[in-house]
């Protein structure tokens, strides 16, 4: 794949990983990030490769955009969530291919009307980009991405899925979960302020139950995980529409029982109950003095400016990815479970949100650029070739383990 163009939109936490991967891989010539907060040209600079230049864009600004994604043999995209989609409407309009780590369609629409809008803009965008051959890898991060994945590989190994329960989650290890709130910052905190108030569908009984966004913490919808290599007890609350990745993986007619999961230390869920409950993780701006702020951005400003809340040297954080699928092998009640468990890597700084968001998406597009992935159009991570895929996580240290045996025909989580 000599010669290839690679322009990576974005430079936060998760993009400084992909481009430290990125600049590995042979056959690059030229690789184009973008950003714009002070200081990321000298940032870039900084870095005295030849192959990585800077380019100052807004994202905000489609002309920007448009500018710098033409001609890419690959974009990848790791900007916040809201511009996944006319990312890839820009992708398409340009014929050119794009590995996102973000929904394109947001999760959180609650408005029927614009959510069926936006699954056919992706039919659109996906006509689009098969016409063109070009192909757009959507949701290839840690979750999505990692787990959708596993979770293709544990589905695989039955003949009729009768529960699958999923959890990607990021917390820091035991002991360095030694703040108020058990929890510290690895990505966007108004990114994590706002994934806490998203509502949810679970799968109980074969039907779906809807849980409110201001209802995820509630005592009524967590459980316990508990597993020996975590060192104790996890909560796990539901982030996500289970029925939707029912559908996508082809079990929605046998699967009785299903959720998507989030795991933290205990307590949180009780702190952050309340808050969702009192308005704290509302995006509507209230009047404060003669100012108008919304009390999202006031929890992510006062949560990001204490160091508390942020991973100190010999700190490491955990990303656990875990699928958990249940029903009939040879006529016989059957379990399947995928994990890959990853942890902050201190030889280089890289935290493990940052190494199995940052990894996958430079992964996905060297598979673009190598012709190993050569599906066209809108692509799911669970359509990638699953062992190029995972061996490509080993080889940077982020290992996967599988184990299966009887099922006792439990459907909970």
């Amino acid at each position: 794949m000599a010669g290839k163009r690679v322009v990576q939109l974005g430079y936060g936490m998760q993009g400084k990983a992909s481009l430290v991967d990125l600049v590995q891989a042979p056959g690059i010539d030229e690789i184009v990030v973008t950003d714009c907060y002070p200081g990321f040209e000298a940032d870039i600079a900084a870095l005295g490769n030849p192959r990585v230049r800077a380019v100052k864009v807004d994202a905000s600004k489609r002309e920007e955009l448009a500018s710098v994604m033409a001609g890419a043999d690959v974009v990848v995209e790791l900007l916040p969530g809201l511009f996944a989609l006319p990312v890839a409407q820009l992708a398409a309009e340009l014929g050119v291919n794009l590995v996102s780590a973000m929904y394109l369609a947001n999760p959180g629409e609650q408005d029927p009307a614009r959510r069926d809008a936006n699954f056919r803009e992706l039919a659109r965008i996906d006509a689009v980009m098969k016409e063109k051959g070009k192909t757009i890898l959507e949701e290839f991060g840690m979750d999505p991405g990692i787990d959708l994945v596993l979770g293709r590989k544990c589905l695989d190994g039955l003949d009729e899925v009768q529960a699958f329960h999923s959890y990607g989650a990021g917390f820091p290890e035991l002991e360095a979960a030694n703040n108020p709130i058990r929890y510290k910052f690895t990505w966007s905190v108004i990114g994590v302020m706002r994934s806490y108030l998203r509502p949810a569908v679970v799968i109980k009984e074969g039907r779906d139950v809807a849980v409110k966004a201001d209802e995820m913490f509630s005592p009524a919808n967590t459980h316990i995980l508990d597993l020996p290599e975590m060192g104790g007890p996890l909560e796990c609350f539901p982030n996500g529409d289970s029925s939707h990745f029912a559908r996508a993986f082809g079990i929605r007619e046998t699967v009785k029982s299903m959720g998507r999961y989030i795991c933290r230390w205990p307590g949180h869920a009780a702190f952050w109950g309340v808050m969702a409950k009192s308005g704290f993780l509302s995006d509507d701006p209230i009047r404060v003095g003669d100012c108008e702020v919304a009390p999202t951005a006031f929890c992510a400003a006062l949560f990001g400016s204490q160091k508390q809340f942020f991973y100190g040297e010999g700190e490491r954080d955990v990303a656990l990815v875990r699928t958990d699928a249940r029903g009939l092998k040879d006529g016989k009640p059957w379990r399947v479970i995928c994990q890959v468990i990853d942890k902050r890597d201190l030889a280089t700084g890289l935290t493990a949100m940052q190494r199995t968001v940052g990894f996958p998406v430079s992964i996905g597009a060297q598979m673009i650029l190598d012709g190993r992935l050569d599906r066209k159009g809108i692509v799911s991570p669970s359509e990638v070739p699953f062992e190029e895929f995972m061996q490509e996580l080993g080889r940077r240290g982020i290992t996967w383990n599988r184990e299966e045996g009887p099922w006792d025909g439990r459907m909970e989580p």
